[in-house]
């Protein structure tokens, strides 16, 4: 069966924008239902344990993935989350890698109340950019689009870059 509609992921280090992206596409554009992750585990009881240093818990991915399997052969999804390399590459159209500046990245995790451990190790992650090499490993990286997310400017113009992606996306350009 072919899809009518692209499935998108968009990905990044927490705390650079994808929930906030996620929400203004589907404010913008009928017919496409936003998957966080994160939520869906939880609600779901997809999480195997909880790491106390990180203050984090645990994805089963083979739970999430039977889940999700069915709804992603219908299209029209589009994932949030904080990786990308467990989706397989048949049900994904196009991924967005949102990256910020370490500093506002910084101030933004610490207002959320990340422990420093956590803080730091996200940091890391962008800056050595683990998510967008992660995405172009596991993606044909002539899907992948990295996106800078630092402020109201980047965010709008985000947003006009999915929109299009979407209006324009044909079936016989998926994979």
């Amino acid at each position: 069966m072919t899809r009518t509609k692209p499935n998108i992921l968009v990905t990044g280090t927490p705390g650079v924008g994808k929930s906030n992206l996620c929400q203004e596409i589907i404010k913008n554009i009928d017919g496409f239902e936003w998957i966080d992750i994160s939520d869906l585990a939880k609600k779901q009881h997809f999480l195997d344990s909880y790491d106390p240093e990180l203050e984090s818990h645990v994805l089963d991915e083979d739970k999430l993935l039977d889940e999700l399997e069915p709804r992603m052969g219908e299209g029209g999804k589009i994932l949030d989350y904080h990786s990308s390399e467990m989706f397989p590459e048949r049900w994904i159209d196009h991924v967005y890698v949102l990256r910020a500046k370490t500093e506002i990245l910084f101030d933004r995790l610490t207002a959320r109340g990340y422990n420093s451990k956590k803080v730091d190790q996200n940091i890391q992650c962008e800056i050595f950019q683990v998510l967008l090499d992660e995405a172009n490993e596991s993606y044909n990286p002539s899907i992948v689009t990295e996106l800078q997310s630092n402020d109201d400017d980047d965010a709008a113009k985000n947003i006009n870059v999915v929109m299009e992606f979407l209006k324009n996306w044909t079936p016989k350009n998926s994979s």
